[in-house]
């Protein structure tokens, strides 16, 4: 029956074993899985971009590659089109070469006159300039249509969308449609002398428009010759580079052009022969000879100036030779530039990523970019079109990016800035994870300055000094506390404690000071009082219900007390003096609430594994202590203490790491601002609510998708090694202090 009995035992042994075991490396598995399925997501934004060479051919239909002017290509590299000398555009298949049709432009002065120069910009809106001396604005539109099968296919048209009369005597110029349907021109006069023609369009009230036309001369002095002149889209800014190396900047005003900066763009005075405009027209790229590309735009003049100046904030990666054109995406950032030595090189400025380099079999006369940036087309001296499929999905991802300051367009300095939407698309994606990461630590210091000493003190006095039987009441409902759901913390601390200490911050701090004064009076005086004969009644262990009216007087006292301070040294408004005298800002939901509602949640688990590593500490250990004269507060100390701070370093970091991941309470309590500030008055992003909020809203496998799984990335790996730390520290001190 014993043998029976003993084989049964065995068996049940083996099956819990095994059980257990299984359960085990489910859980690591599924751990792993996880870890795996994030990086997976993640992973390609690592990937560098990449480029395929999808068609080259020589068209017959096409004449003298010397006389094409422009080419380029749709936004799905289906269609393309090139732009000859007669003003002929010729559309053809991207995929065959095969011809699709030719749009012969009208010559909008003399006839006969023939395309001299052409200058692309927006939306495929190209500037050309007649020998005759006027500009015409033609933009070239693709769009797709299906036909009654269902098949795709990819219609194109040429539409004229001004015209302007030459200026006497004109060397070249370029002209813009602005946004709100006007028209701005520079002429470049013998003399090296501008002149820019404006058609501005107005509406009324009744809807009508009205053209007026201006002409100015401007009379500044060049510095140099005149090289590349630039106008942007919304027609108020003239840029022109001289063979000095010069950037000028005027203002296109109704009184007449402004010069509002003249910079050197080359401190050796090499010449600046290229110039483009990013989308949103906020920055401009230059190129010098010596093969120097960076980016410009306006910054104030000096800190908190509403004068601003031009300034060099990015450089990319230089070419080899001179720089002889730039293409600036209109989708993106994206920017291809053409070298002399005939490399073409795609870069994105935010991050001064230099994306990768095409090298052409033979020299290129001429290159485009696709209308989404996924593709250049170009055209050699042996008249070969070549067609390059490009493949970079994540361009605005960097390293750079995500950990270093960065310079953005209207941005006073530069900085760590999450804004990862806009009002516009043109808006430069901003993706640096710094402001989330400080936020994370920053509720997590907050939560663990209020969680960790009181969860620590209340383990030590329940394991040391309370009642046994109190003890089997107390613990039981501290833990009940880490049940209740977060998003239910998150909704109170939200709704209710918010609002409920906004006007009494100083009565919070006052109750900061005044506890631990209040604690000590209350304890030596109960050290004196303890012996009279009443008081014999309190049991060891209850002492802690004598102190809880001491507490609540203290509560008491801070709001009365707080109340006149308010009244009588920051004139009734803390938050209005704070903002006057420190400009400090007060929020509702800051970093106060998030320290009372996230140590909330962290409270149970830290006193929970304080409280067992301390009732484990052998009880001989208490004896002796007590047994050489040694108080019962003394005892657990200096002895208790030492022996388990193994286990209570352990659930300090448990605590911390249950605090860096809580995602409810700091979603909904703080003001979600991905901020840097340390000021406890202020609010913060953290890590986890910002997977939180941004991710409904992210597009599957774009940029700030995959970011957000990185994110997600880097909280795994930080937990992991902060865990990892702290076993290796809670190994060390086992040794040392005891195995508890």
């Amino acid at each position: 029956m014993q043998a029976r009995s003993a084989t049964r035992a065995k068996r049940i042994d083996r099956i819990a074993t095994w059980t257990i075991t299984a359960s085990g490396l489910v859980i690591v598995g599924s751990v792993v899985g996880i870890l795996l399925l994030i990086v997976n997501v993640a992973l390609p934004l690592l990937f560098p971009p990449d480029s395929v060479r999808v068609q080259r051919f020589s068209p017959a239909w096409l004449g003298d590659p010397g006389a094409v002017l422009a080419i380029g290509s749709d936004g799905y590299l289906e269609t393309g089109y090139v732009l000859d000398t007669g003003g002929v555009f010729t559309f053809f298949d991207s995929r065959c070469g095969a011809l699709l049709e030719r749009v012969r432009l009208e010559r909008p002065g003399v006839a006969g006159a023939t395309v001299a120069g052409v200058e692309v910009s927006g939306r495929l809106d190209h500037s050309l300039r007649w020998s005759d001396g006027s500009l015409t604005v033609e933009r070239v539109r693709f769009f797709p249509q299906f036909d009654p099968e269902g098949q795709r296919h990819i219609a194109h048209a040429v539409e004229r969308l001004t015209v302007l009369p030459p200026a006497e005597g004109a060397v070249r110029g370029t002209a813009r449609v602005t946004e709100a349907g006007g028209t701005a021109a520079v002429f470049l006069l013998p003399g090296n002398r501008l002149r820019v023609v404006q058609q501005i369009v107005e509406e009324d009230l009744f809807g009508e428009l009205t053209r007026e036309s201006a002409s100015y001369e401007i009379e500044d002095e060049l510095p140099g010759a005149a090289g590349p002149l630039l106008l942007d889209g919304s027609g108020r800014w003239l840029f022109a580079g001289t063979d000095a190396g010069y950037l000028l900047r005027w203002a296109l005003t109704e009184e007449g052009p402004r010069l509002a900066d003249r910079v050197r763009a080359s401190h050796e005075g090499s010449a600046v022969t290229a110039l483009a405009m990013l989308i949103g027209d906020g920055s401009v790229v230059v190129g010098l000879e010596d093969g120097s590309l960076s980016v410009w735009f306006p910054v104030p003049a000096e800190p908190g100036s509403f004068v601003r100046v031009l300034k060099s904030i990015h450089t990319l990666a230089p070419h080899p030779a001179a720089v002889r054109r730039i293409v600036a995406s209109q989708a993106d950032r994206i920017l291809l530039t053409v070298g002399e030595e005939a490399e073409l090189r795609m870069h994105y400025p935010t991050g001064e990523r230099h994306l990768l380099t095409l090298s052409p079999e033979a020299p290129l006369l001429r290159a485009g970019l696709s209308l989404r940036a996924n593709g250049v087309i170009g055209l050699d001296a042996e008249g070969r079109i070549t067609v390059w499929a490009i493949d970079a999905p994540h361009p605005e991802f960097s390293w750079k990016a995500m950990f270093s300051r960065i310079w953005y367009e209207g941005f006073e300095q530069p900085g760590f800035v999450w804004q990862s939407s806009a009002a516009t698309d043109d808006a430069e994606p901003k993706l640096s994870l710094i402001p989330l990461v400080f936020g994370t630590l920053k509720a997590t210091f907050y939560a663990l300055l209020f969680a960790a000493p009181v969860a620590l003190f209340a383990a030590i006095y329940t394991s040391s000094l309370m009642d046994p039987r109190l003890r089997l009441i107390v613990k039981p409902t501290v833990e009940v506390m880490g049940a209740v759901p977060t998003v239910v913390i998150g909704f109170l601390a939200a709704l209710w404690f918010a609002p409920l200490i906004e006007d009494k911050i100083i009565a919070i701090f006052l109750f900061l000071l005044l506890a631990p004064v209040v604690l000590i009076a209350f304890f030596v005086l109960w050290e004196r009082v303890r012996g009279w004969p009443p008081l014999n009644r309190v049991k060891p262990g209850y002492e802690f219900l004598l102190v809880m009216p001491a507490v609540l007087l203290t509560v008491v006292l801070s709001v009365a007390i707080g109340g006149v301070l308010q009244d009588v040294i920051f004139g009734g408004d803390f938050r209005q003096w704070l903002f006057q005298s420190f400009g400090t800002q007060v929020d509702q939901r800051n970093s106060i609430v998030i320290a009372f509602a996230l140590g909330f949640a962290v409270i149970p688990i830290i006193f929970t594994i304080s409280e067992d590593a301390l009732i484990r500490v052998p009880g001989h250990l208490r004896a002796a202590s007590l047994a050489l004269g040694a108080t019962r507060w003394q005892t657990a100390w200096r002895v208790v203490l030492p022996s388990a701070s193994p286990g209570v370093f352990a659930a300090v970091m448990i605590g911390f790491g249950r605090a860096v991941g809580e995602t409810m309470i700091v979603l909904m309590a703080t003001g979600n601002t991905p901020i840097i500030d340390g000021s406890i008055f202020n609010g913060m992003r953290t890590l986890s609510a910002n997977i939180a909020v941004e991710i409904p809203e992210a597009p599957a496998g774009g940029t700030l998708f995959r970011v957000l799984f990185l994110t997600a990335v880097l909280l795994f790996s930080a937990t992991f090694l902060v865990n990892t730390a702290a076993e290796v520290v809670r190994e060390r001190m086992r040794k040392k202090f005891g195995r508890i």
